[in-house]
């Protein structure tokens, strides 16, 4: 079905219950080529989903093109026909029966470069006398190339044969310009019609010198290389010029945006060169075939195929070492005919690891993180949530869509003419503050290299102004001095993460953090604070839950919460009635657990590791001033959204020394502190 349409195709060649129609198998053997496919053929440049898998997708795949072609089609007679025919069998050496791909390997058919295999079975089949001339064959063979240019993953010298037998299938050049401009909407309008709008132009080009058979105007390698991997921004002088030299003009590249665009420049050129030296030691290779490492390197969350982060960053790491690393991963090389095919070898333990920890995390089992620890030991990841390797995507993404809250309101408070965002995650601030002062100097700093990528693509992609680095404030001060440091929702994150000689959890972190920031600012200059607020009494609460999954969550909170080792378990837990769904417990520790609760299952394994609330407002103030900071604002507040959460979950009473019960609000969550530098 195409833009709501009955398949024209498929109604000629299916009944209506799906069978076939014995007439159309009998007198179309590609047909019979697609149904007979006895494995589905996986392209994962074509799948929004991972499930999209279901059924024949080769067979669908061409179904499209077909229903394209019929509603678009202003040929004659001859040249829609010999578009159909071309359409038809372009597929033929992705299906086929185990029986069919064993002859046709036999007979030395490049099966892994389906264009040029299943030019060679149309010919088989149809007893072709004249591959070389026959319009069809290198219809066929050279079908989709042109795409292939335009991204960068072929020479456009390798479309020669069909600029060869232009007059064969044209009487002028109009007429051929508009047959290949055709050809190529249905190949590239039945993956995209986004695709084929913003190529369409580039395509009738292409065709136009095809068939005027000038010197072709080949990209520059950087150009090349940034159409190849059009996510990654622009690659240095030294990726281009190893591209150049040992890649570009030798070996075309096939499914290198799939597979290596989560390396970057850097880890596809350490790939390349990896798979470029297999290929030297054979003669008559001429493609480099990722489709193997692309298959790897994708799994469906959420209804949408992602990367697998896990599998990502073990790669890289045996990038980086593969002395150290090789024992769990390592890259293969085989050479197929005229291709070397590059995939990844995983340890069955590594590989066993990375699938628990992608079910655990669809399921949200709180079992994760023992899983996942054993990933970070193996491969020296580092254990917080400035690098998560668990759905990195959906964090960053969550993150960004913070139109949310009061989050925002600390923006009230800027200053002078530059500021830095600490542990800027996704972006939102950066891109709010660059909204609301166009003229402000704006650096975003965060500890984990894998933000600071994913934010160099944001502002590349998005356009924007502000600039990222690579900064600890437990460490040093900024480079450069600003007129505002800005804290949101990261201070307690340096408290919970942050390794001393005496643990984590250690205020003086915070406090070493706030003393390099206040050495990082001009005369003058301001330090914003919003972040989680530690309740001032001393006390307890009940907590009756609504729900048995409540209590339960409660348990397991109990059992792996990193914090507040001052408390002992028996002030942790004071009473536990599991027949009333109700737990007493320490003030401070029931609006911890309040406030990871309302996270869910899914991020429980990090919440469970921090702290929110480690300052009261008192102890902010004391230690600013103490600093020599003038306060202008420190307040504290419940936000709204844990109340909206909560109230339907939970029914929360103050207790006092003799187990008296009198109604209570829930604590305040969050608190906004803003001190001045003097001048």
């Amino acid at each position: 079905m195409m833009d709501g349409r009955i398949s024209v195709n498929r109604t000629r060649y299916f009944e209506s219950d799906g069978s076939v129609k014995p007439e159309a198998l009998k007198s179309n053997p590609w047909l019979m080529y697609l149904l007979s496919a006895d494995r589905p053929y996986v392209n994962p440049e074509r799948l929004e989903r991972m499930e999209d898998l279901k059924g024949n997708p080769v067979l669908d795949y061409v179904i499209r093109t077909l229903d394209i072609l019929d509603g678009e089609c202003t040929l004659d007679d001859a040249g829609y026909e010999l578009v159909r025919t071309v359409l038809c069998w372009s597929e033929a050496a992705k299906a086929g029966s185990a029986e069919d791909r064993r002859r046709w390997i036999n007979r030395g058919y490049p099966l892994e470069i389906h264009n040029e295999a299943s030019a060679l079975i149309y010919a088989d089949h149809h007893a072709v006398r004249s591959f070389d001339a026959d319009p069809v064959c290198q219809m066929i063979r050279t079908h989709g190339l042109a795409g292939q240019y335009i991204r960068g993953e072929c020479d456009m010298e390798d479309s020669r044969p069909l600029a060869d037998i232009a007059g064969k299938i044209s009487k002028d050049r109009a007429e051929f310009t508009n047959l290949i401009c055709l050809l190529n909407e249905c190949i590239i309008r039945a993956v995209s019609d986004d695709i084929w709008n913003s190529v369409r132009d580039k395509i009738r080009k292409f065709a136009e010198q095809l068939y005027d058979g000038t010197d072709f105007q080949e990209y520059g390698a950087a150009d090349r290389l940034k159409a190849l991997l059009p996510e990654c921004g622009d690659p240095s002088e030294a990726e281009a010029g190893f591209f150049e030299s040992r890649i570009f003009g030798k070996y075309s590249l096939w499914y290198f945006e799939a597979a290596l665009s989560p390396f970057g420049h850097a880890g596809a050129e350490e790939i390349c060169r990896q798979a470029e030296a297999a290929a030297a030691k054979e003669s008559g290779v001429r493609h480099l075939n990722f489709k193997p490492l692309a298959d790897e390197m994708y799994y469906d969350y959420e209804g949408s195929r992602h990367v697998n982060t896990y599998k990502q960053r073990i790669i890289e790491k045996y990038l980086e070492n593969p002395s150290e690393y090789g024992k769990h991963v390592s890259l293969t090389f085989q050479v197929c005919g005229s291709s070397v095919m590059t995939g990844v070898r995983f340890a069955p333990a590594c590989r066993k690891l990375i699938d628990f920890c992608v079910e655990a995390e669809r399921s949200g089992l709180l079992s994760y993180e023992k899983s996942i620890t054993m990933l970070y030991d193996m491969f020296g990841f580092r254990r917080d949530s400035f690098d998560r390797l668990n759905n990195e995507g959906k964090y960053l993404k969550t993150m960004n869509s913070a139109q949310q809250s009061t989050k925002l309101s600390i923006l009230d408070y800027i200053t002078g003419k530059s500021a830095a965002d600490t542990g800027s995650g996704g972006g939102v601030l950066l891109d709010e503050l660059e909204k609301r002062y166009p003229d402000l100097q704006i650096t975003g700093t965060d500890i984990s290299q894998n933000v600071i990528h994913a934010l160099a693509e944001k502002k590349r992609k998005e356009g924007h102004k502000w600039n990222v680095i690579r900064h600890n404030f437990t460490e040093d001060p900024l480079p450069e001095k600003t007129d505002n440091v800005i804290f949101s929702s990261i201070l307690h994150e340096i408290y919970s993460y942050t390794d001393t000689d005496n643990g984590k959890f250690n205020l003086e972190t915070v406090k070493k953090a706030l003393s390099n920031a206040v050495s990082s600012l001009h005369p003058g200059g301001r330090i914003i604070i919003r972040d989680g607020v530690k309740t001032p009494e001393d006390g307890r609460m009940k907590i009756t839950f609504r729900t048995q999954e409540g209590y339960d969550f409660f348990c397991q909170f109990l059992k792996d919460f990193r914090g507040m080792d001052m408390l002992s378990a028996e002030e942790k837990a004071q009473e536990m009635k599991p027949e009333e769904m109700s737990v007493v417990t320490d003030i401070n520790f029931g609006r911890e657990f309040l406030y990871t609760y309302t996270w869910g299952a899914e991020s429980f394994p990090h919440e469970v590791q921090e702290c929110f609330g480690y300052f009261t407002i008192s102890d902010f103030r004391n230690c600013l001033e103490n600093m020599g900071m003038r306060i202008i604002k420190a307040v504290s507040f419940l936000e709204p959204g844990y109340r909206d959460h909560l109230k339907d979950l939970v029914d929360i009473r103050r207790m006092d020394e003799n187990g008296n019960e009198t109604e209570m609000e829930f604590p305040d969550s969050n608190c906004i502190v803003v001190a001045q530098k003097a001048l």
